[in-house]
C-alpha cells in the first residue's frame, strides 16, 4: 500500500498529503511507533488518459458547425490583440 510515513510527518504535511492523494492517486500508510495505524487513500481512482486516446476524445466534442470559422477568427484576433508579458516580472 504505497509509502509508509510517520503520524508526525503526516500531521506536519497533511495538506500536501491530501493533494497527493486526491490529485495524484497516491496511497499512504500512517504509522505510529513503527506500527501501521491508518491508510490514506483516494476515494476514487484518478482519471488517466493516454495521448493515443486524444483523437477519439476530440471526435466526441460537439461540432460548432457553421460557427466554427467565425469562432476561430475571433479567437486568433483576441490572441493577436492580447498584451504581451512584461519584460521583467513585477514580483522579481
Amino acid at each position: 500500500m504505497g509509502k509508509t510515513i510517520s503520524a508526525t510527518e503526516a500531521a506536519r504535511h497533511f495538506s500536501d498529503l491530501l493533494n497527493r492523494v486526491g490529485f495524484r492517486g497516491e496511497r499512504y500508510t500512517i504509522a505510529r511507533g513503527g506500527k501501521a495505524i491508518a491508510h490514506l487513500t483516494p476515494v476514487t481512482s484518478p482519471v488517466t488518459r493516454r495521448l493515443g486516446e486524444l483523437p477519439d476524445l476530440l471526435k466526441k466534442l460537439p461540432s460548432l458547425g457553421k460557427d466554427a470559422v467565425p469562432f476561430a477568427r475571433e479567437v486568433f484576433r483576441g490572441i493577436r490583440k492580447a498584451p504581451g508579458l512584461p519584460k521583467k516580472a513585477p514580483w522579481a
